[in-house]
């Protein structure tokens, strides 16, 4: 098993039990370039938070090996999505890890401060990891999510350290869905749904042209309702 997947079905296993989560639906993904399905797309749903959406690419024919999880709040709820990302990309491992705000950082401290700024000694014990380096992010898709996102390249000895940092960020992640928030001045479920929009749009994140030809248009626009909806 490679470490992106194992890391994933590590976290979703974590999510799942923390959770009682229940798959809802498991779709093989399939692709042109190969007789067999190239990944599944699963839904999981629990009574704490809206569900969990997780895609899986792994196609050694072009050293693709993805993995991402998306676990969502609920539409009224201000904590935080959580979000991971593990891939080796044949190369190099890559890693995109972060709580995506569900309302504007700076104008709601109380907020941060609870949500987000515990997570502060975990990114800096990341980034200084001997062979963590920073991903070719923009300041556009930054702006979508939190500044505490982990969004990196890694050697294969730094992607295993990394394991220590996705768990930390899961626990403090749990403990905000079991606890709760202070509140926040905004519409939450609208600001989320202009949020992923934003978030998963073509034209802000080119990874869906990649996606696309891999798996078409249409199979590509499922799994983007999944995430959208």
């Amino acid at each position: 098993m490679s470490l992106p997947t194992a890391l994933s079905d590590r976290t979703l296993q974590s999510l799942s039990t923390a959770l009682e989560l229940t798959v809802a639906e498991d779709i093989p993904l399939i692709s042109a370039m190969s007789p067999e399905p190239v990944g599944r797309l699963r839904v999981l749903h629990g009574d704490r938070i809206d569900k969990l959406v997780a895609v899986d690419l792994v196609v050694p024919a072009i050293h693709l090996d993805s993995h991402m999880l998306f676990a969502f709040t609920p539409p009224d709820s201000a904590v935080p999505h959580f979000t991971l990302d593990s891939v080796h990309g044949g190369e190099y491992y890559a890693m995109h890890l972060d709580l995506v705000p569900r309302a504007d950082l700076a104008v709601n401290l109380p907020y941060l401060d609870a949500a987000f700024l515990p997570l502060t000694p975990l990114l800096e014990a990341a980034w200084q990891l001997d062979g963590v380096s920073a991903a070719a992010i923009g300041p556009r898709q930054r702006a979508m999510m939190s500044p505490w996102m982990v969004v990196c390249r890694a050697t294969e000895t730094a992607f295993r350290a990394l394991d220590t940092t996705v768990d930390d960020y899961l626990r403090h992640w749990l403990t905000l869905v079991d606890k709760g928030v202070p509140a926040v001045d905004a519409d939450t479920a609208v600001r989320d749904r202009v949020n992923r929009a934003n978030l998963f749009s073509p034209e802000v994140d080119p990874v869906w042209a990649q996606v696309a030809r891999l798996l078409g248009d249409d199979q590509t626009a499922c799994v983007r309702a999944e995430l959208l909806a």
